[in-house]
């Protein structure tokens, strides 16, 4: 039965006890029916600001338990990322980008201007500039996780023994240019377990801007050459703010 079920059929009920009261209850008993329909008045009143209430409670608890995933999601795209810039390619592999960002080294380059003497024929030599790219160093890929849990980055936050799930692919990106894809997702569901079932099976269906489109959260995409999330601008204040 649902909320407004409930709420005709406690006036129904209501109205039968007042006219039982008015018609056949004595006087001496009539303080019984009072109490009944006090108490039928409160749990009126609890089920009408539950009714109203469940929703906000429900949508305050979700960002919170988004924003965490959120959060995981971030750092494995940043691990991601940082593969790429050095391997060229994504990897699907847990354990192997664990190692990575603990083993890795990005190279640091410079590019400069120079200034090349070019023979164009015919006695004729022009100067051009070119851009000329110089390795100048390396540095440790751990370093831009410093302060990160990266080593815990793979489990769902507030999900028992659940993993993201990672997908590795390839997208044509124009006629003969293949480019490296990946995707990581996690199930809406598996975060709000337990929560009110109407609830989550609107969740499941989300399409507005400001929400987390569809039954996962995720990052990247394997259709289309994206390192973006799914989830709202709001989910990136927090990053903001501490850049500021």
């Amino acid at each position: 039965m649902g909320l407004l079920g409930m709420i005709l059929a406690a006036v129904l009920v209501a109205i039968l006890l007042a006219f039982i009261i008015v018609k056949f209850l004595p006087l001496k008993l009539r303080w019984i029916a009072s109490i009944l329909l006090l108490a039928l008045t409160a749990f009126l009143v609890s089920k009408i600001y539950y009714g109203i209430m469940e929703p906000i409670i429900f949508n305050k608890t979700k960002v919170v338990k988004y924003s965490k995933v959120v959060d995981k999601l971030k750092i494995i795209r940043d691990a991601e990322v940082k593969h790429f810039e050095v391997t060229r390619a994504y990897t699907k592999d847990k354990n192997a980008l664990l190692k990575f960002i603990d083993t890795a080294r990005l190279a640091l380059t410079e590019t400069k201007t120079v200034v090349e003497k070019e023979d164009r024929g015919g006695g004729i030599i022009i100067d051009v500039e070119k851009k000329k790219v110089d390795t100048i160093g390396y540095e440790p890929v751990s370093k831009y996780f410093k302060g990160k849990n990266y080593k815990e980055m793979f489990k769902v936050p507030g999900v028992d023994g659940k993993e993201f799930d990672i997908e590795v692919g390839t997208v044509e990106k124009v006629p003969g240019m293949v480019v490296p894809t990946f995707y990581v997702k996690t199930d809406k569901k598996d975060i709000l377990k337990g929560m009110n079932e109407s609830l989550l099976k609107q969740e499941l269906e989300q399409v507005a801007t400001d929400q987390i489109k569809g039954e996962y959260v995720s990052v990247g995409s394997l259709d289309e050459v994206s390192t973006g999330g799914n989830w709202p601008p709001a989910y990136d204040k927090k990053d903001r703010d501490q850049e500021e």
